[in-house]
């Protein structure tokens, strides 16, 4: 068996050990001192498997439907962390768990899915390429001051991130279009080992949390079952006059949120701690629904 393929097929696996590792063994947290250049490597990686000739032919009203149920996200993110009664560490995670990119492999999942890989990949590149203003403002609206962030520091760790190794690697795969495809297996395996790291890392940020509140845990549990339900419920109904291919595309799009990036930026970005238990959770629920997913579309 290759190596990617054990990565790639057995990822919920790989990110439930990481999360167990990351509670017995709190050391394991110094990984996220390397956080910024993980979630590079992470974006970067995925990055090189997106190819201009998928941007020519854009479903505009099937991407305006994305980029609305994207914005409408962090809102209801929002709404669930103050349903559930939680704290503003948690509540600030739920927020920037709302307001980040789609997750990284949401093309790949709606290939699998049947539906249109071009425009999930196109979502993708557009909100990531925004999302160094459109995060800071929805974190500086939202939250309102009630949870200290340097939204100097937001903006840059998405640019030194998320924008400038995706437009380096959208350049590289452009520039050196055959070499770069042939390696194409591998890139989704370096990024899903990326999210192993990070996820490991803030969970073991988190293990005095995790431990002493079983019930927090499984009332973040639930908040991240239903931001990841309405969202695809959003991106589905949202696309209801497009064809079912969009619809798909649209559906995991908006519901798919980029657990590792939030766990990252929470990290790099000044958050507390606790805020990075949201996408944790969120990360286990969302691999599950999405396979899932996959399986009802087809």
């Amino acid at each position: 068996m290759r190596v990617s393929t054990l990565v790639d097929d057995y990822l919920l696996l790989w990110i439930l050990a990481s999360v167990l590792v990351g509670v017995l063994v709190p050391a394991v947290g110094v990984i996220t001192e390397l956080s910024t250049l993980i979630l590079a490597v992470m974006v970067g990686s995925v990055s090189l498997t997106l190819s201009l000739g998928e941007f020519r032919e854009v479903d505009v009203p099937g991407l305006g439907s994305i980029l609305l149920g994207h914005v409408a996200m962090p809102v209801v993110a929002l709404a669930i962390a103050r349903a559930l009664g939680l704290s503003p560490a948690l509540t600030a995670g739920f927020v920037l768990l709302g307001a980040v990119t789609p997750e990284l492999v949401t093309p790949t999942m709606t290939k699998l899915a049947g539906g249109d890989t071009a425009l999930a990949s196109i979502a993708l590149v557009v909100i990531g390429f925004g999302s160094s203003l459109f995060i800071p403002a929805v974190v500086t609206v939202l939250l309102g001051g009630r949870v200290a962030v340097d939204g100097f520091a937001v903006v840059t760790q998405l640019l030194v991130a998320v924008v400038i190794p995706m437009v380096l690697a959208i350049g590289i795969r452009a520039r050196y279009t055959d070499p770069v495809a042939s390696r194409e297996a591998l890139y989704s395996s370096v990024s899903a080992v990326m999210v192993v790291l990070i996820i490991g890392g803030v969970t073991a940020e988190n293990a005095a949390l995790i431990r002493g509140n079983v019930d927090t845990l499984a009332v973040v549990g639930v908040g991240g079952l239903l931001l990841n339900a309405v969202g695809y419920a959003l991106g589905w109904l949202s696309s209801v006059s497009s064809d079912r291919e969009t619809r798909i595309a649209a559906a995991l799009s908006v519901g798919m949120r980029d657990f590792a990036v939030a766990a990252a930026l929470v990290v790099a970005a000044g958050f507390p701690a606790a805020a990075s238990l949201p996408a944790v959770l969120f990360g286990i629920v969302e691999m599950l629904s999405s396979a899932v997913l996959v399986r009802v579309f087809r």
